[in-house]
């Protein structure tokens, strides 16, 4: 029987799964994500919700109004809680320091939006938990300025970044924990440049003090978007290269391309699975190719929806289904057999970097397991 190439090569990862020596040096004592428990994939293992609103963005502008009533019904559905924030309650309390991972890169097209922010801020108010206790987080600070994060946030909200500027080599450790990384034998062949490539450092991921140090729960903002070596940017990728250093070498070259095994090895880590309590997919506006940001104004559609999880697996297949209905509809081959074209330069998209986490036990991938809410609010 014929293999399709994302077949053949989730297997063939896989295989490198089994023989890859990854090392975790681990801040606190492993453990994984029991049923029931906040964290990874949470009390709500294979449960997507999906919140259509037909007037959620209009003329390319997000509508505040439609746009809370997503997220009051999606934490309702997600949780069977009656009221919103007796939803709320189901994750935080007062006394937690809640950060919030968002993501500028797709500027100025496809990023967080404020009409998303603003409603999840005021739940945590109503839930106990102050303005001073909020932390709003991207990995690089200019790129969070640059997207006008810092100018929307409402006042008393924090901010902060692990490095201050996107860099070519992204080794610089002033915004990072030295005791918490993931070690891989992956080194960029720039770095041969400037340092040893037998140092240990230069194989390690560390993670950003702001989940270490700062904050006790994460809510993960993501945005639906492809990206050309990993094939979709939705939750995972939203952790696994905004929370710690040295990514690049994940995707060296447009043929050196290792998201596949990457990205799952860096959301395994005990402190992401821990603390990574709630991802919301923000789908109201998204790109169906040339992201992350290069080209990707021009493969944008208004979705308008948002999806909600526990489970950063299943809300990624279900997105990464979405993305492909979209570039179905347009006459554009699924993600996993996309070949580079004039906006698309990586050879091979690791789309399967979504099946390969399912097999570090991060969530559910298969389909018939996946609990797919869809309400429609028009």
């Amino acid at each position: 029987m014929p293999i399709d190439r994302r077949e053949f090569l989730a297997a063939s990862l896989g295989a490198t799964v089994a023989s890859l020596p990854v090392a975790v040096a681990r801040a606190q004592e492993s453990s994984q994500a029991a049923v029931g428990k906040l964290g990874i994939p949470g009390p709500y293992p294979g449960r997507v919700v999906a919140v259509h609103h037909p007037n959620c963005i209009a003329s390319g502008a997000y509508e505040s109004g439609p746009v809370e009533s997503m997220i009051d019904r999606g934490m309702c559905e997600l949780t069977g809680a009656d009221a919103p924030l007796d939803a709320w309650r189901r994750f935080f309390e007062p006394g937690d320091v809640v950060g919030i991972k968002l993501n500028p890169v797709g500027m100025p097209h496809v990023i967080s939006a404020p009409e998303v922010l603003h409603p999840i801020i005021r739940a945590l108010e109503q839930v106990g938990v102050p303005r001073r206790d909020i932390v709003a987080y991207d990995r690089y600070g200019n790129q969070f300025e640059q997207a006008g994060f810092a100018e929307w946030l409402p006042e008393g909200v924090r901010w902060t970044s692990a490095s201050p500027t996107f860099q070519r080599i992204q080794l610089d450790m002033d915004g990072y924990d030295s005791d918490v990384y993931m070690e891989m034998p992956l080194v960029h062949p720039d770095y041969g440049e400037e340092y040893d490539l037998s140092d240990a450092h230069v194989r390690r991921s560390y993670v950003a003090k702001f989940l270490t140090k700062e904050v006790n729960k994460v809510i993960n903002i993501c945005v639906m978007k492809h990206h050309q070596s990993a094939g979709v940017t939705l939750a995972l990728k939203n952790m696994s290269h905004g929370l710690v250093n040295n990514v690049s070498r994940s995707h060296a070259t447009t043929t050196a391309n290792a998201c596949g095994i990457f990205i799952p090895a860096v959301v395994d880590l005990p402190v992401v699975r821990e603390k990574l309590v709630l991802h919301v997919l923000d789908g109201v506006k998204a790109a169906y190719h040339g992201g992350p940001g290069r080209s990707v104004g021009r493969y944008t559609w208004e979705h308008k929806a948002m999806y909600f999880a526990t489970d950063p697996v299943a809300l990624d297949k279900t997105g990464w289904k979405a993305i492909d209905a979209k570039r179905a509809e347009v006459g554009r081959p699924p993600i996993a057999l996309l070949k580079p074209d004039e906006d698309s330069r990586w050879l091979n998209a690791q789309v399967e970097h979504i099946e390969l986490a399912s097999n570090f036990g991060l969530g559910v991938f298969d389909d018939e397991r996946i609990d797919l809410r869809r309400i429609d609010l028009s």
